[in-house]
C-alpha cells in the first residue's frame, strides 16, 4: 500500500484518496467543452493519520465548508486548462490545510482600550448624538 505525507508526521494511504475529473464551467470556448480538466478530491477524515486531537479540531475548523455530512471532504479545483497541474494544486491545498491545522496558533492576552481610544470613541458617540438632537429639533 503506498502511502503519501502531508505533512510532517502526517500521512494519508494512496488508496483513502479517490480523484475524479469533470467538465469545467464558465468561459472557455470549445475546449471547456471537450476536456475534463476540473479534477475533485475526496477522501475520509478518518483516513488521515498523525495529526493531534488539537489539530484535528482546528482541521475541522478550518476545512467545515468543505467537509460532507458523511464526514467526507470534498475539495475541487478548475483553475488551470490541465487536469494534471490542477491535481497538483488540490494536493498543495490538502497540505497546506494540514500544515495550517498543525499550527499552534498563540495563546491571546487580554489587552484593555487604551484611554485616547475609550476618549475618541465616547467623543464619536457624543457628535452622533448631537447630530441626531440637532436633526430632530430642527423638525
Amino acid at each position: 500500500m503506498a502511502v503519501r505525507h502531508l505533512a510532517p508526521g502526517v500521512a494519508i494511504e494512496e488508496s483513502a484518496l479517490t480523484w475524479t475529473q469533470e467538465r469545467g464551467g464558465g468561459p472557455g470556448g470549445q475546449h471547456v467543452n471537450t476536456t475534463a480538466s476540473n479534477v475533485q478530491l475526496r477522501l475520509t477524515l478518518t483516513a488521515i493519520t498523525g495529526l493531534s486531537v488539537r489539530a484535528e479540531d482546528r482541521f475541522l475548523e478550518l476545512a467545515s465548508h468543505l467537509v460532507t455530512d458523511d464526514g467526507e471532504l470534498v475539495i475541487t479545483c478548475g483553475e488551470t486548462r490541465s487536469a494534471g497541474r490542477n491535481k497538483d494544486l488540490l494536493w498543495e491545498r490538502l497540505c497546506e490545510l494540514v500544515r495550517d491545522a498543525q499550527a499552534v496558533p498563540p495563546p491571546r492576552r487580554k489587552t484593555k482600550p487604551s484611554r485616547a481610544s475609550v476618549h475618541r470613541r465616547l467623543d464619536g458617540k457624543a457628535h452622533q448624538g448631537e447630530k441626531k438632537r440637532l436633526r430632530r429639533d430642527g423638525e
